[in-house]
């Protein structure tokens, strides 16, 4: 069951070569040298081992946790339960085509489910059991290798040829779990369910029941081509565009209110995060998490094809156009972003503190400089403060920042841990005297996660085709609240988050603020990652419309906006 159930989770994303394409990896945790523990383990391995060489499939890697025991000095012990997980690694054929588990407002489309162990309805082991206080005496599995790997490549090759619109797989919880997790990240409609075709006419079995299984969507076509394949399986029902419930008909019939089950849901969330973000901000988290949904409004003009910017993403050509990423010990967003500005046409440098320091570099040939983000000084010094230290108290580097700043054909960018940096030296408002900085979230915890901001009308080169735009972009900071001393006026917000609340605003800045420019735009200090929201598939959500055919987002734009204005003032 535990490969079983790995493999499930991510036979929705095409991998190269199918099921024989995959490797596991296997960490056994379990109390040895216990009276039968030793016989127990040694089974479950053979077990694991025989069906993964069934499947063709290999597990290369794992780790051993052999000593699960804990012993009292009053002579009694605790066992933790014999457990292995199983992990899977795959090379993805095409990440685009990856199908998600919300289920899609798609006319004439069926839900469909597909049974992959062919072992019935058991339900021991099962969530359901675990609520009763119960284990149960019989444990779903698969009864027939050769028919799950059957039922494996059949599903990839939907998933590969673009035919199946959603799916999830069935498993904690059992199929009621699986549709309302289906229906959860919708704002609107609902479905309508038939038991009808399972021959268990036992309703309880049926809806709570582990056995492996997927619910797919697809149009009714589709469905005819599958089950033509000999693979188990039949239709369930449809989508409703027009209902908020889950219906279902059995022998008997049950209707489930999405809404407040989504509630009760979260509320498991809402009771952990009160031990994290305490009890304030977790109840904000609980009760806005429904009321601030992703809104998009890209640019009019944007088609999403790189070709509308001449950009040639692949080039091997020089062009002349110099952008350097500063790097600090603990950072980690080198990569994405010299990939991003790659793609926009610079010739990027790797600089790291180290080459300032020490003279190696002085950006004297440089005309774009990124702060990148991460855990500089492993975020143990506050806000970047060791980072700045670093500038601040090395005479060649400080020169550096400086002769670079006074030249006015630069420009510079902060993301997260950059944006820090970028406040701590009171790069953006030089001539205040009073600077503005940065402070630990209100929630007192990294947050972590996609959010929606608005971008502003401003000076910024960088967002100047974008003002006005609804973007959707990353968050992952533990100190990013802006905090002001001086009236809204006297700054340039180029960036804010797209609602107040917490935590659509994860930090609780002034204002919103999510970044800020110069007075002459050159220099944008912004604490989300735009480095990350590059393509559409880097989205958590992104519109389904254009899904398919964008190739880029918009925030390639801030990335050609520089360039192209470089190139005109160098």
């Amino acid at each position: 069951m535990s490969i079983a159930e790995a493999l499930t989770n991510v036979v929705l994303t095409p991998i190269e070569g199918g099921l024989e394409g995959i490797s596991l990896s296997a960490n056994w945790m379990w109390p040895c040298k216990n009276a039968g523990e030793d016989a127990r383990l040694y089974r479950a391995v053979e077990a694991a081992s025989d069906f993964a060489q069934a499947l063709r499939i290999n597990i290369p890697t794992g780790k051993d946790s052999l000593s699960m025991t804990q012993k009292y000095k009053n002579g009694d012990s605790v066992y933790s339960p014999g457990t292995v997980i199983i992990s899977t690694v795959g090379e993805v054929q095409d990440i685009r085509k990856t199908v998600t588990p919300v289920v899609k407002p798609v006319e004439d489309s069926v839900l469909v489910y597909v049974d992959f162990g062919k072992s019935g309805q058991k339900l021991g082991g099962s969530a359901l059991a675990q609520i009763v206080n119960g284990l149960g005496t019989e444990t779903p599995t698969v009864t027939d290798s050769a028919y799950f790997e059957t039922a494996f490549n059949a599903v990839q090759k939907l998933v590969a040829d673009g035919k199946v619109y959603a799916g999830h797989d069935v498993s904690a919880g059992g199929l009621l779990t699986c549709l309302l997790e289906m229906n959860f990240p919708n704002t609107k409609g609902g479905m309508k369910i038939d038991l009808s075709n399972f021959s268990n006419k036992n309703d309880i079995e049926v809806l709570f029941n582990e056995n492996p299984a997927l619910v797919l969507q697809f149009s009714k076509k589709t469905a005819e081509e599958l089950a033509a394949t000999g693979i188990s399986c039949f239709t369930l029902g449809t989508y409703n565009a027009n209902g908020d419930k889950l219906e279902i008909s059995g022998t008997n019939s049950y209707e489930f209110d999405i809404k407040d089950l989504r509630n009760t849901w979260f509320k498991t969330s809402y009771i952990l995060d009160c031990e994290q973000s305490g009890a304030v901000k977790a109840k904000e988290r609980f009760e806005s998490f429904a009321k601030t949904p992703l809104q998009f409004k890209f640019p009019e003009d944007f088609n999403g094809k790189v070709e509308a910017y001449g950009l040639k993403m692949h080039r091997n050509e020089i062009t002349g156009i110099h952008a350097a990423i500063i790097r600090e010990k603990g950072v980690n967003g080198d990569r994405e972003m010299a990939w991003c500005l790659h793609a926009a046409g610079f010739d990027v440098k790797d600089v790291h503190m180290t080459d300032l320091i020490s003279g190696r570099e002085d950006l004297s040939d440089i005309n774009l400089i990124v702060f990148v983000g991460g855990f500089s000084n492993s975020d143990v010094l506050g806000s970047a403060k060791g980072w700045a230290g670093a500038f601040l108290f090395n005479e060649k580097a400080k020169a550096s920042l400086d002769n670079f700043f006074a030249r006015k054909d630069t420009m510079s960018l902060g993301v997260c841990n950059g944006c820090q940096l970028m406040i701590e030296l009171g790069l953006i408002n030089q001539n205040h005297a009073e600077k503005p900085h940065m402070e630990h979230n209100d929630s007192h915890k990294f947050e972590s996660g996609f959010i929606g901001v608005n971008i502003h009308e401003s000076p910024s080169i960088m967002l100047k085709s974008i003002e006005h735009s609804a973007l959707g972009i990353w968050i992952a900071h533990g100190e990013g609240k802006f905090k002001f001393p001086y009236d809204k006026s006297q700054y340039n917000i180029a960036m804010t988050y797209s609602y107040g609340s917490y935590p659509a605003n994860p930090n609780g800045s002034d204002w919103n603020v999510a970044g800020i420019t110069s007075d002459d735009g050159r220099h944008l200090a912004m604490m989300p990652h735009l480095e990350r929201a590059l393509y559409p598939w880097n989205w958590a959500y992104y519109p389904e419309e254009r899904r398919n055919s964008d190739v880029v987002t918009p925030w390639i734009e801030a990335f050609v906006n520089a360039r192209v204005w470089i190139k005109n003032h160098k």
